[in-house]
């Protein structure tokens, strides 16, 4: 079975790992599961290029990552980090890890050598055998911007103050915890943007679309943006299902609900699947997994065109992960066979 994922972030790396230990499991070949990854969270820093959610998925296939922080190498220094604020280069709230800093200036090297991002995310794959293939959604640079309300940010601000600023995604979301209200999330170079090589042929050839418990609107939503996805997400002949990143209405990891609420969408695992919308109807999905908390949502949603099931989501290891990545494909055998 050829299956492709779209996927972000903590989230996204663990269903995916969870995903190839059930094909695995299945006596399948992991071999034919294929990753769209988000690059809309990607960024130059100190002269190196970060791509944190291509390398936060690497990491964890290749088991080298950092399982209690959910983020960076397992076994990490930061004496770089350290040197690196004492000459007053970065930011010095985005802490660069050692082993971490390595990837990125191979990448960077390899960058100004003329590489593509995605023969770039080949050679870092070749490192360690994932058994999965990894493709950046696309080779353009679609960084994402944040427009911010920052008239909380001073108790008494002098008049005429601007009340509103522009920052990267990442100083927004690591820096101020998302806590400045976000107006907007922009992508630079979205419009001229276009699937990597391989991206829309992953998707048009799978037997199975899934879609990872990733942050709908930063993540998710990065890749969908990019012209060219949603025709081939809308012409594939696989079912699509995804994977809710909301249980009882509270995220799972991270600040997604403060941008969910920004694009004026509730926090809520229903509301998320109607926010991506029935493929029958011009939307993304023809299936929708709900934790068990939300059940009652799964029957309403499957008379709007949206066939939802109720499964644990809680990812807390390996084993459960593998569950839940088996839930999604047993509810898209099921429409496959259903007319």
């Amino acid at each position: 079975m050829r299956i492709t994922v779209l996927a972000g972030g903590v989230g996204g790396a663990r269903f995916v790992r969870g995903l190839r230990e059930e094909v695995a499991r299945r006596g399948g070949d992991s071999d034919e599961i294929t990753v769209v990854v988000n690059t809309g969270d990607d960024l130059w820093l100190a002269g190196v290029r970060l791509m944190p959610d291509f390398d936060s998925i690497l990491y964890a296939l290749a088991g080298v990552n950092d399982t209690e922080r959910g983020w960076g190498r397992a076994g990490e220094t930061e004496r770089v980090a350290a040197e690196l604020r004492e000459w007053g280069v970065g930011w010095p709230w985005f802490t660069l890890g050692d082993l971490d800093l390595g990837t990125h200036l191979a990448r960077t090297s390899w960058l100004r050598e003329g590489l593509t991002p995605s023969q770039v995310g080949e050679r870092l794959q070749r490192r360690w055998p994932l058994g999965v293939r990894l493709i950046p959604a696309t080779d353009t640079e679609v960084d994402t911007h944040v427009l911010v309300d920052v008239s909380g940010l001073h108790d008494d601000p002098p008049s005429g103050a601007p009340t509103r600023a522009e920052l990267h995604f990442q100083e927004w979301w690591t820096r101020y915890r998302a806590s400045l209200p976000a107006l907007a999330f922009r992508q630079r170079n979205i419009d001229d943007a276009r699937p990597a090589p391989g991206v829309a042929e992953a998707i048009a050839d799978a037997d199975l679309v899934l879609v990872a418990p990733s942050n709908p609107v930063v993540s998710i939503g990065t890749i969908l943006a990019i012209p060219g996805i949603r025709d081939a997400l809308a012409t594939t002949a696989a079912p699509v299902v995804g994977v809710s990143p909301i249980i009882g209405g509270r995220v799972v990891r991270g600040m997604a609900d403060a941008c969910l609420h920004a694009i004026g969408v509730e926090t809520d695992a229903g509301a998320v699947a109607r926010h991506y919308g029935a493929r029958s109807a011009g939307g993304l999905l023809d299936g929708w997994l709900v934790d068990e908390t939300d059940a009652p949502s799964a029957d309403a949603l499957t008379a709007e065109g949206i066939a939802s099931r109720a499964v644990p989501l809680w990812m807390r290891d390996l084993d459960t992960s593998a569950t839940l990545a088996g839930a999604a494909i047993d509810l898209a055998d099921g429409l496959r066979r259903t007319p």
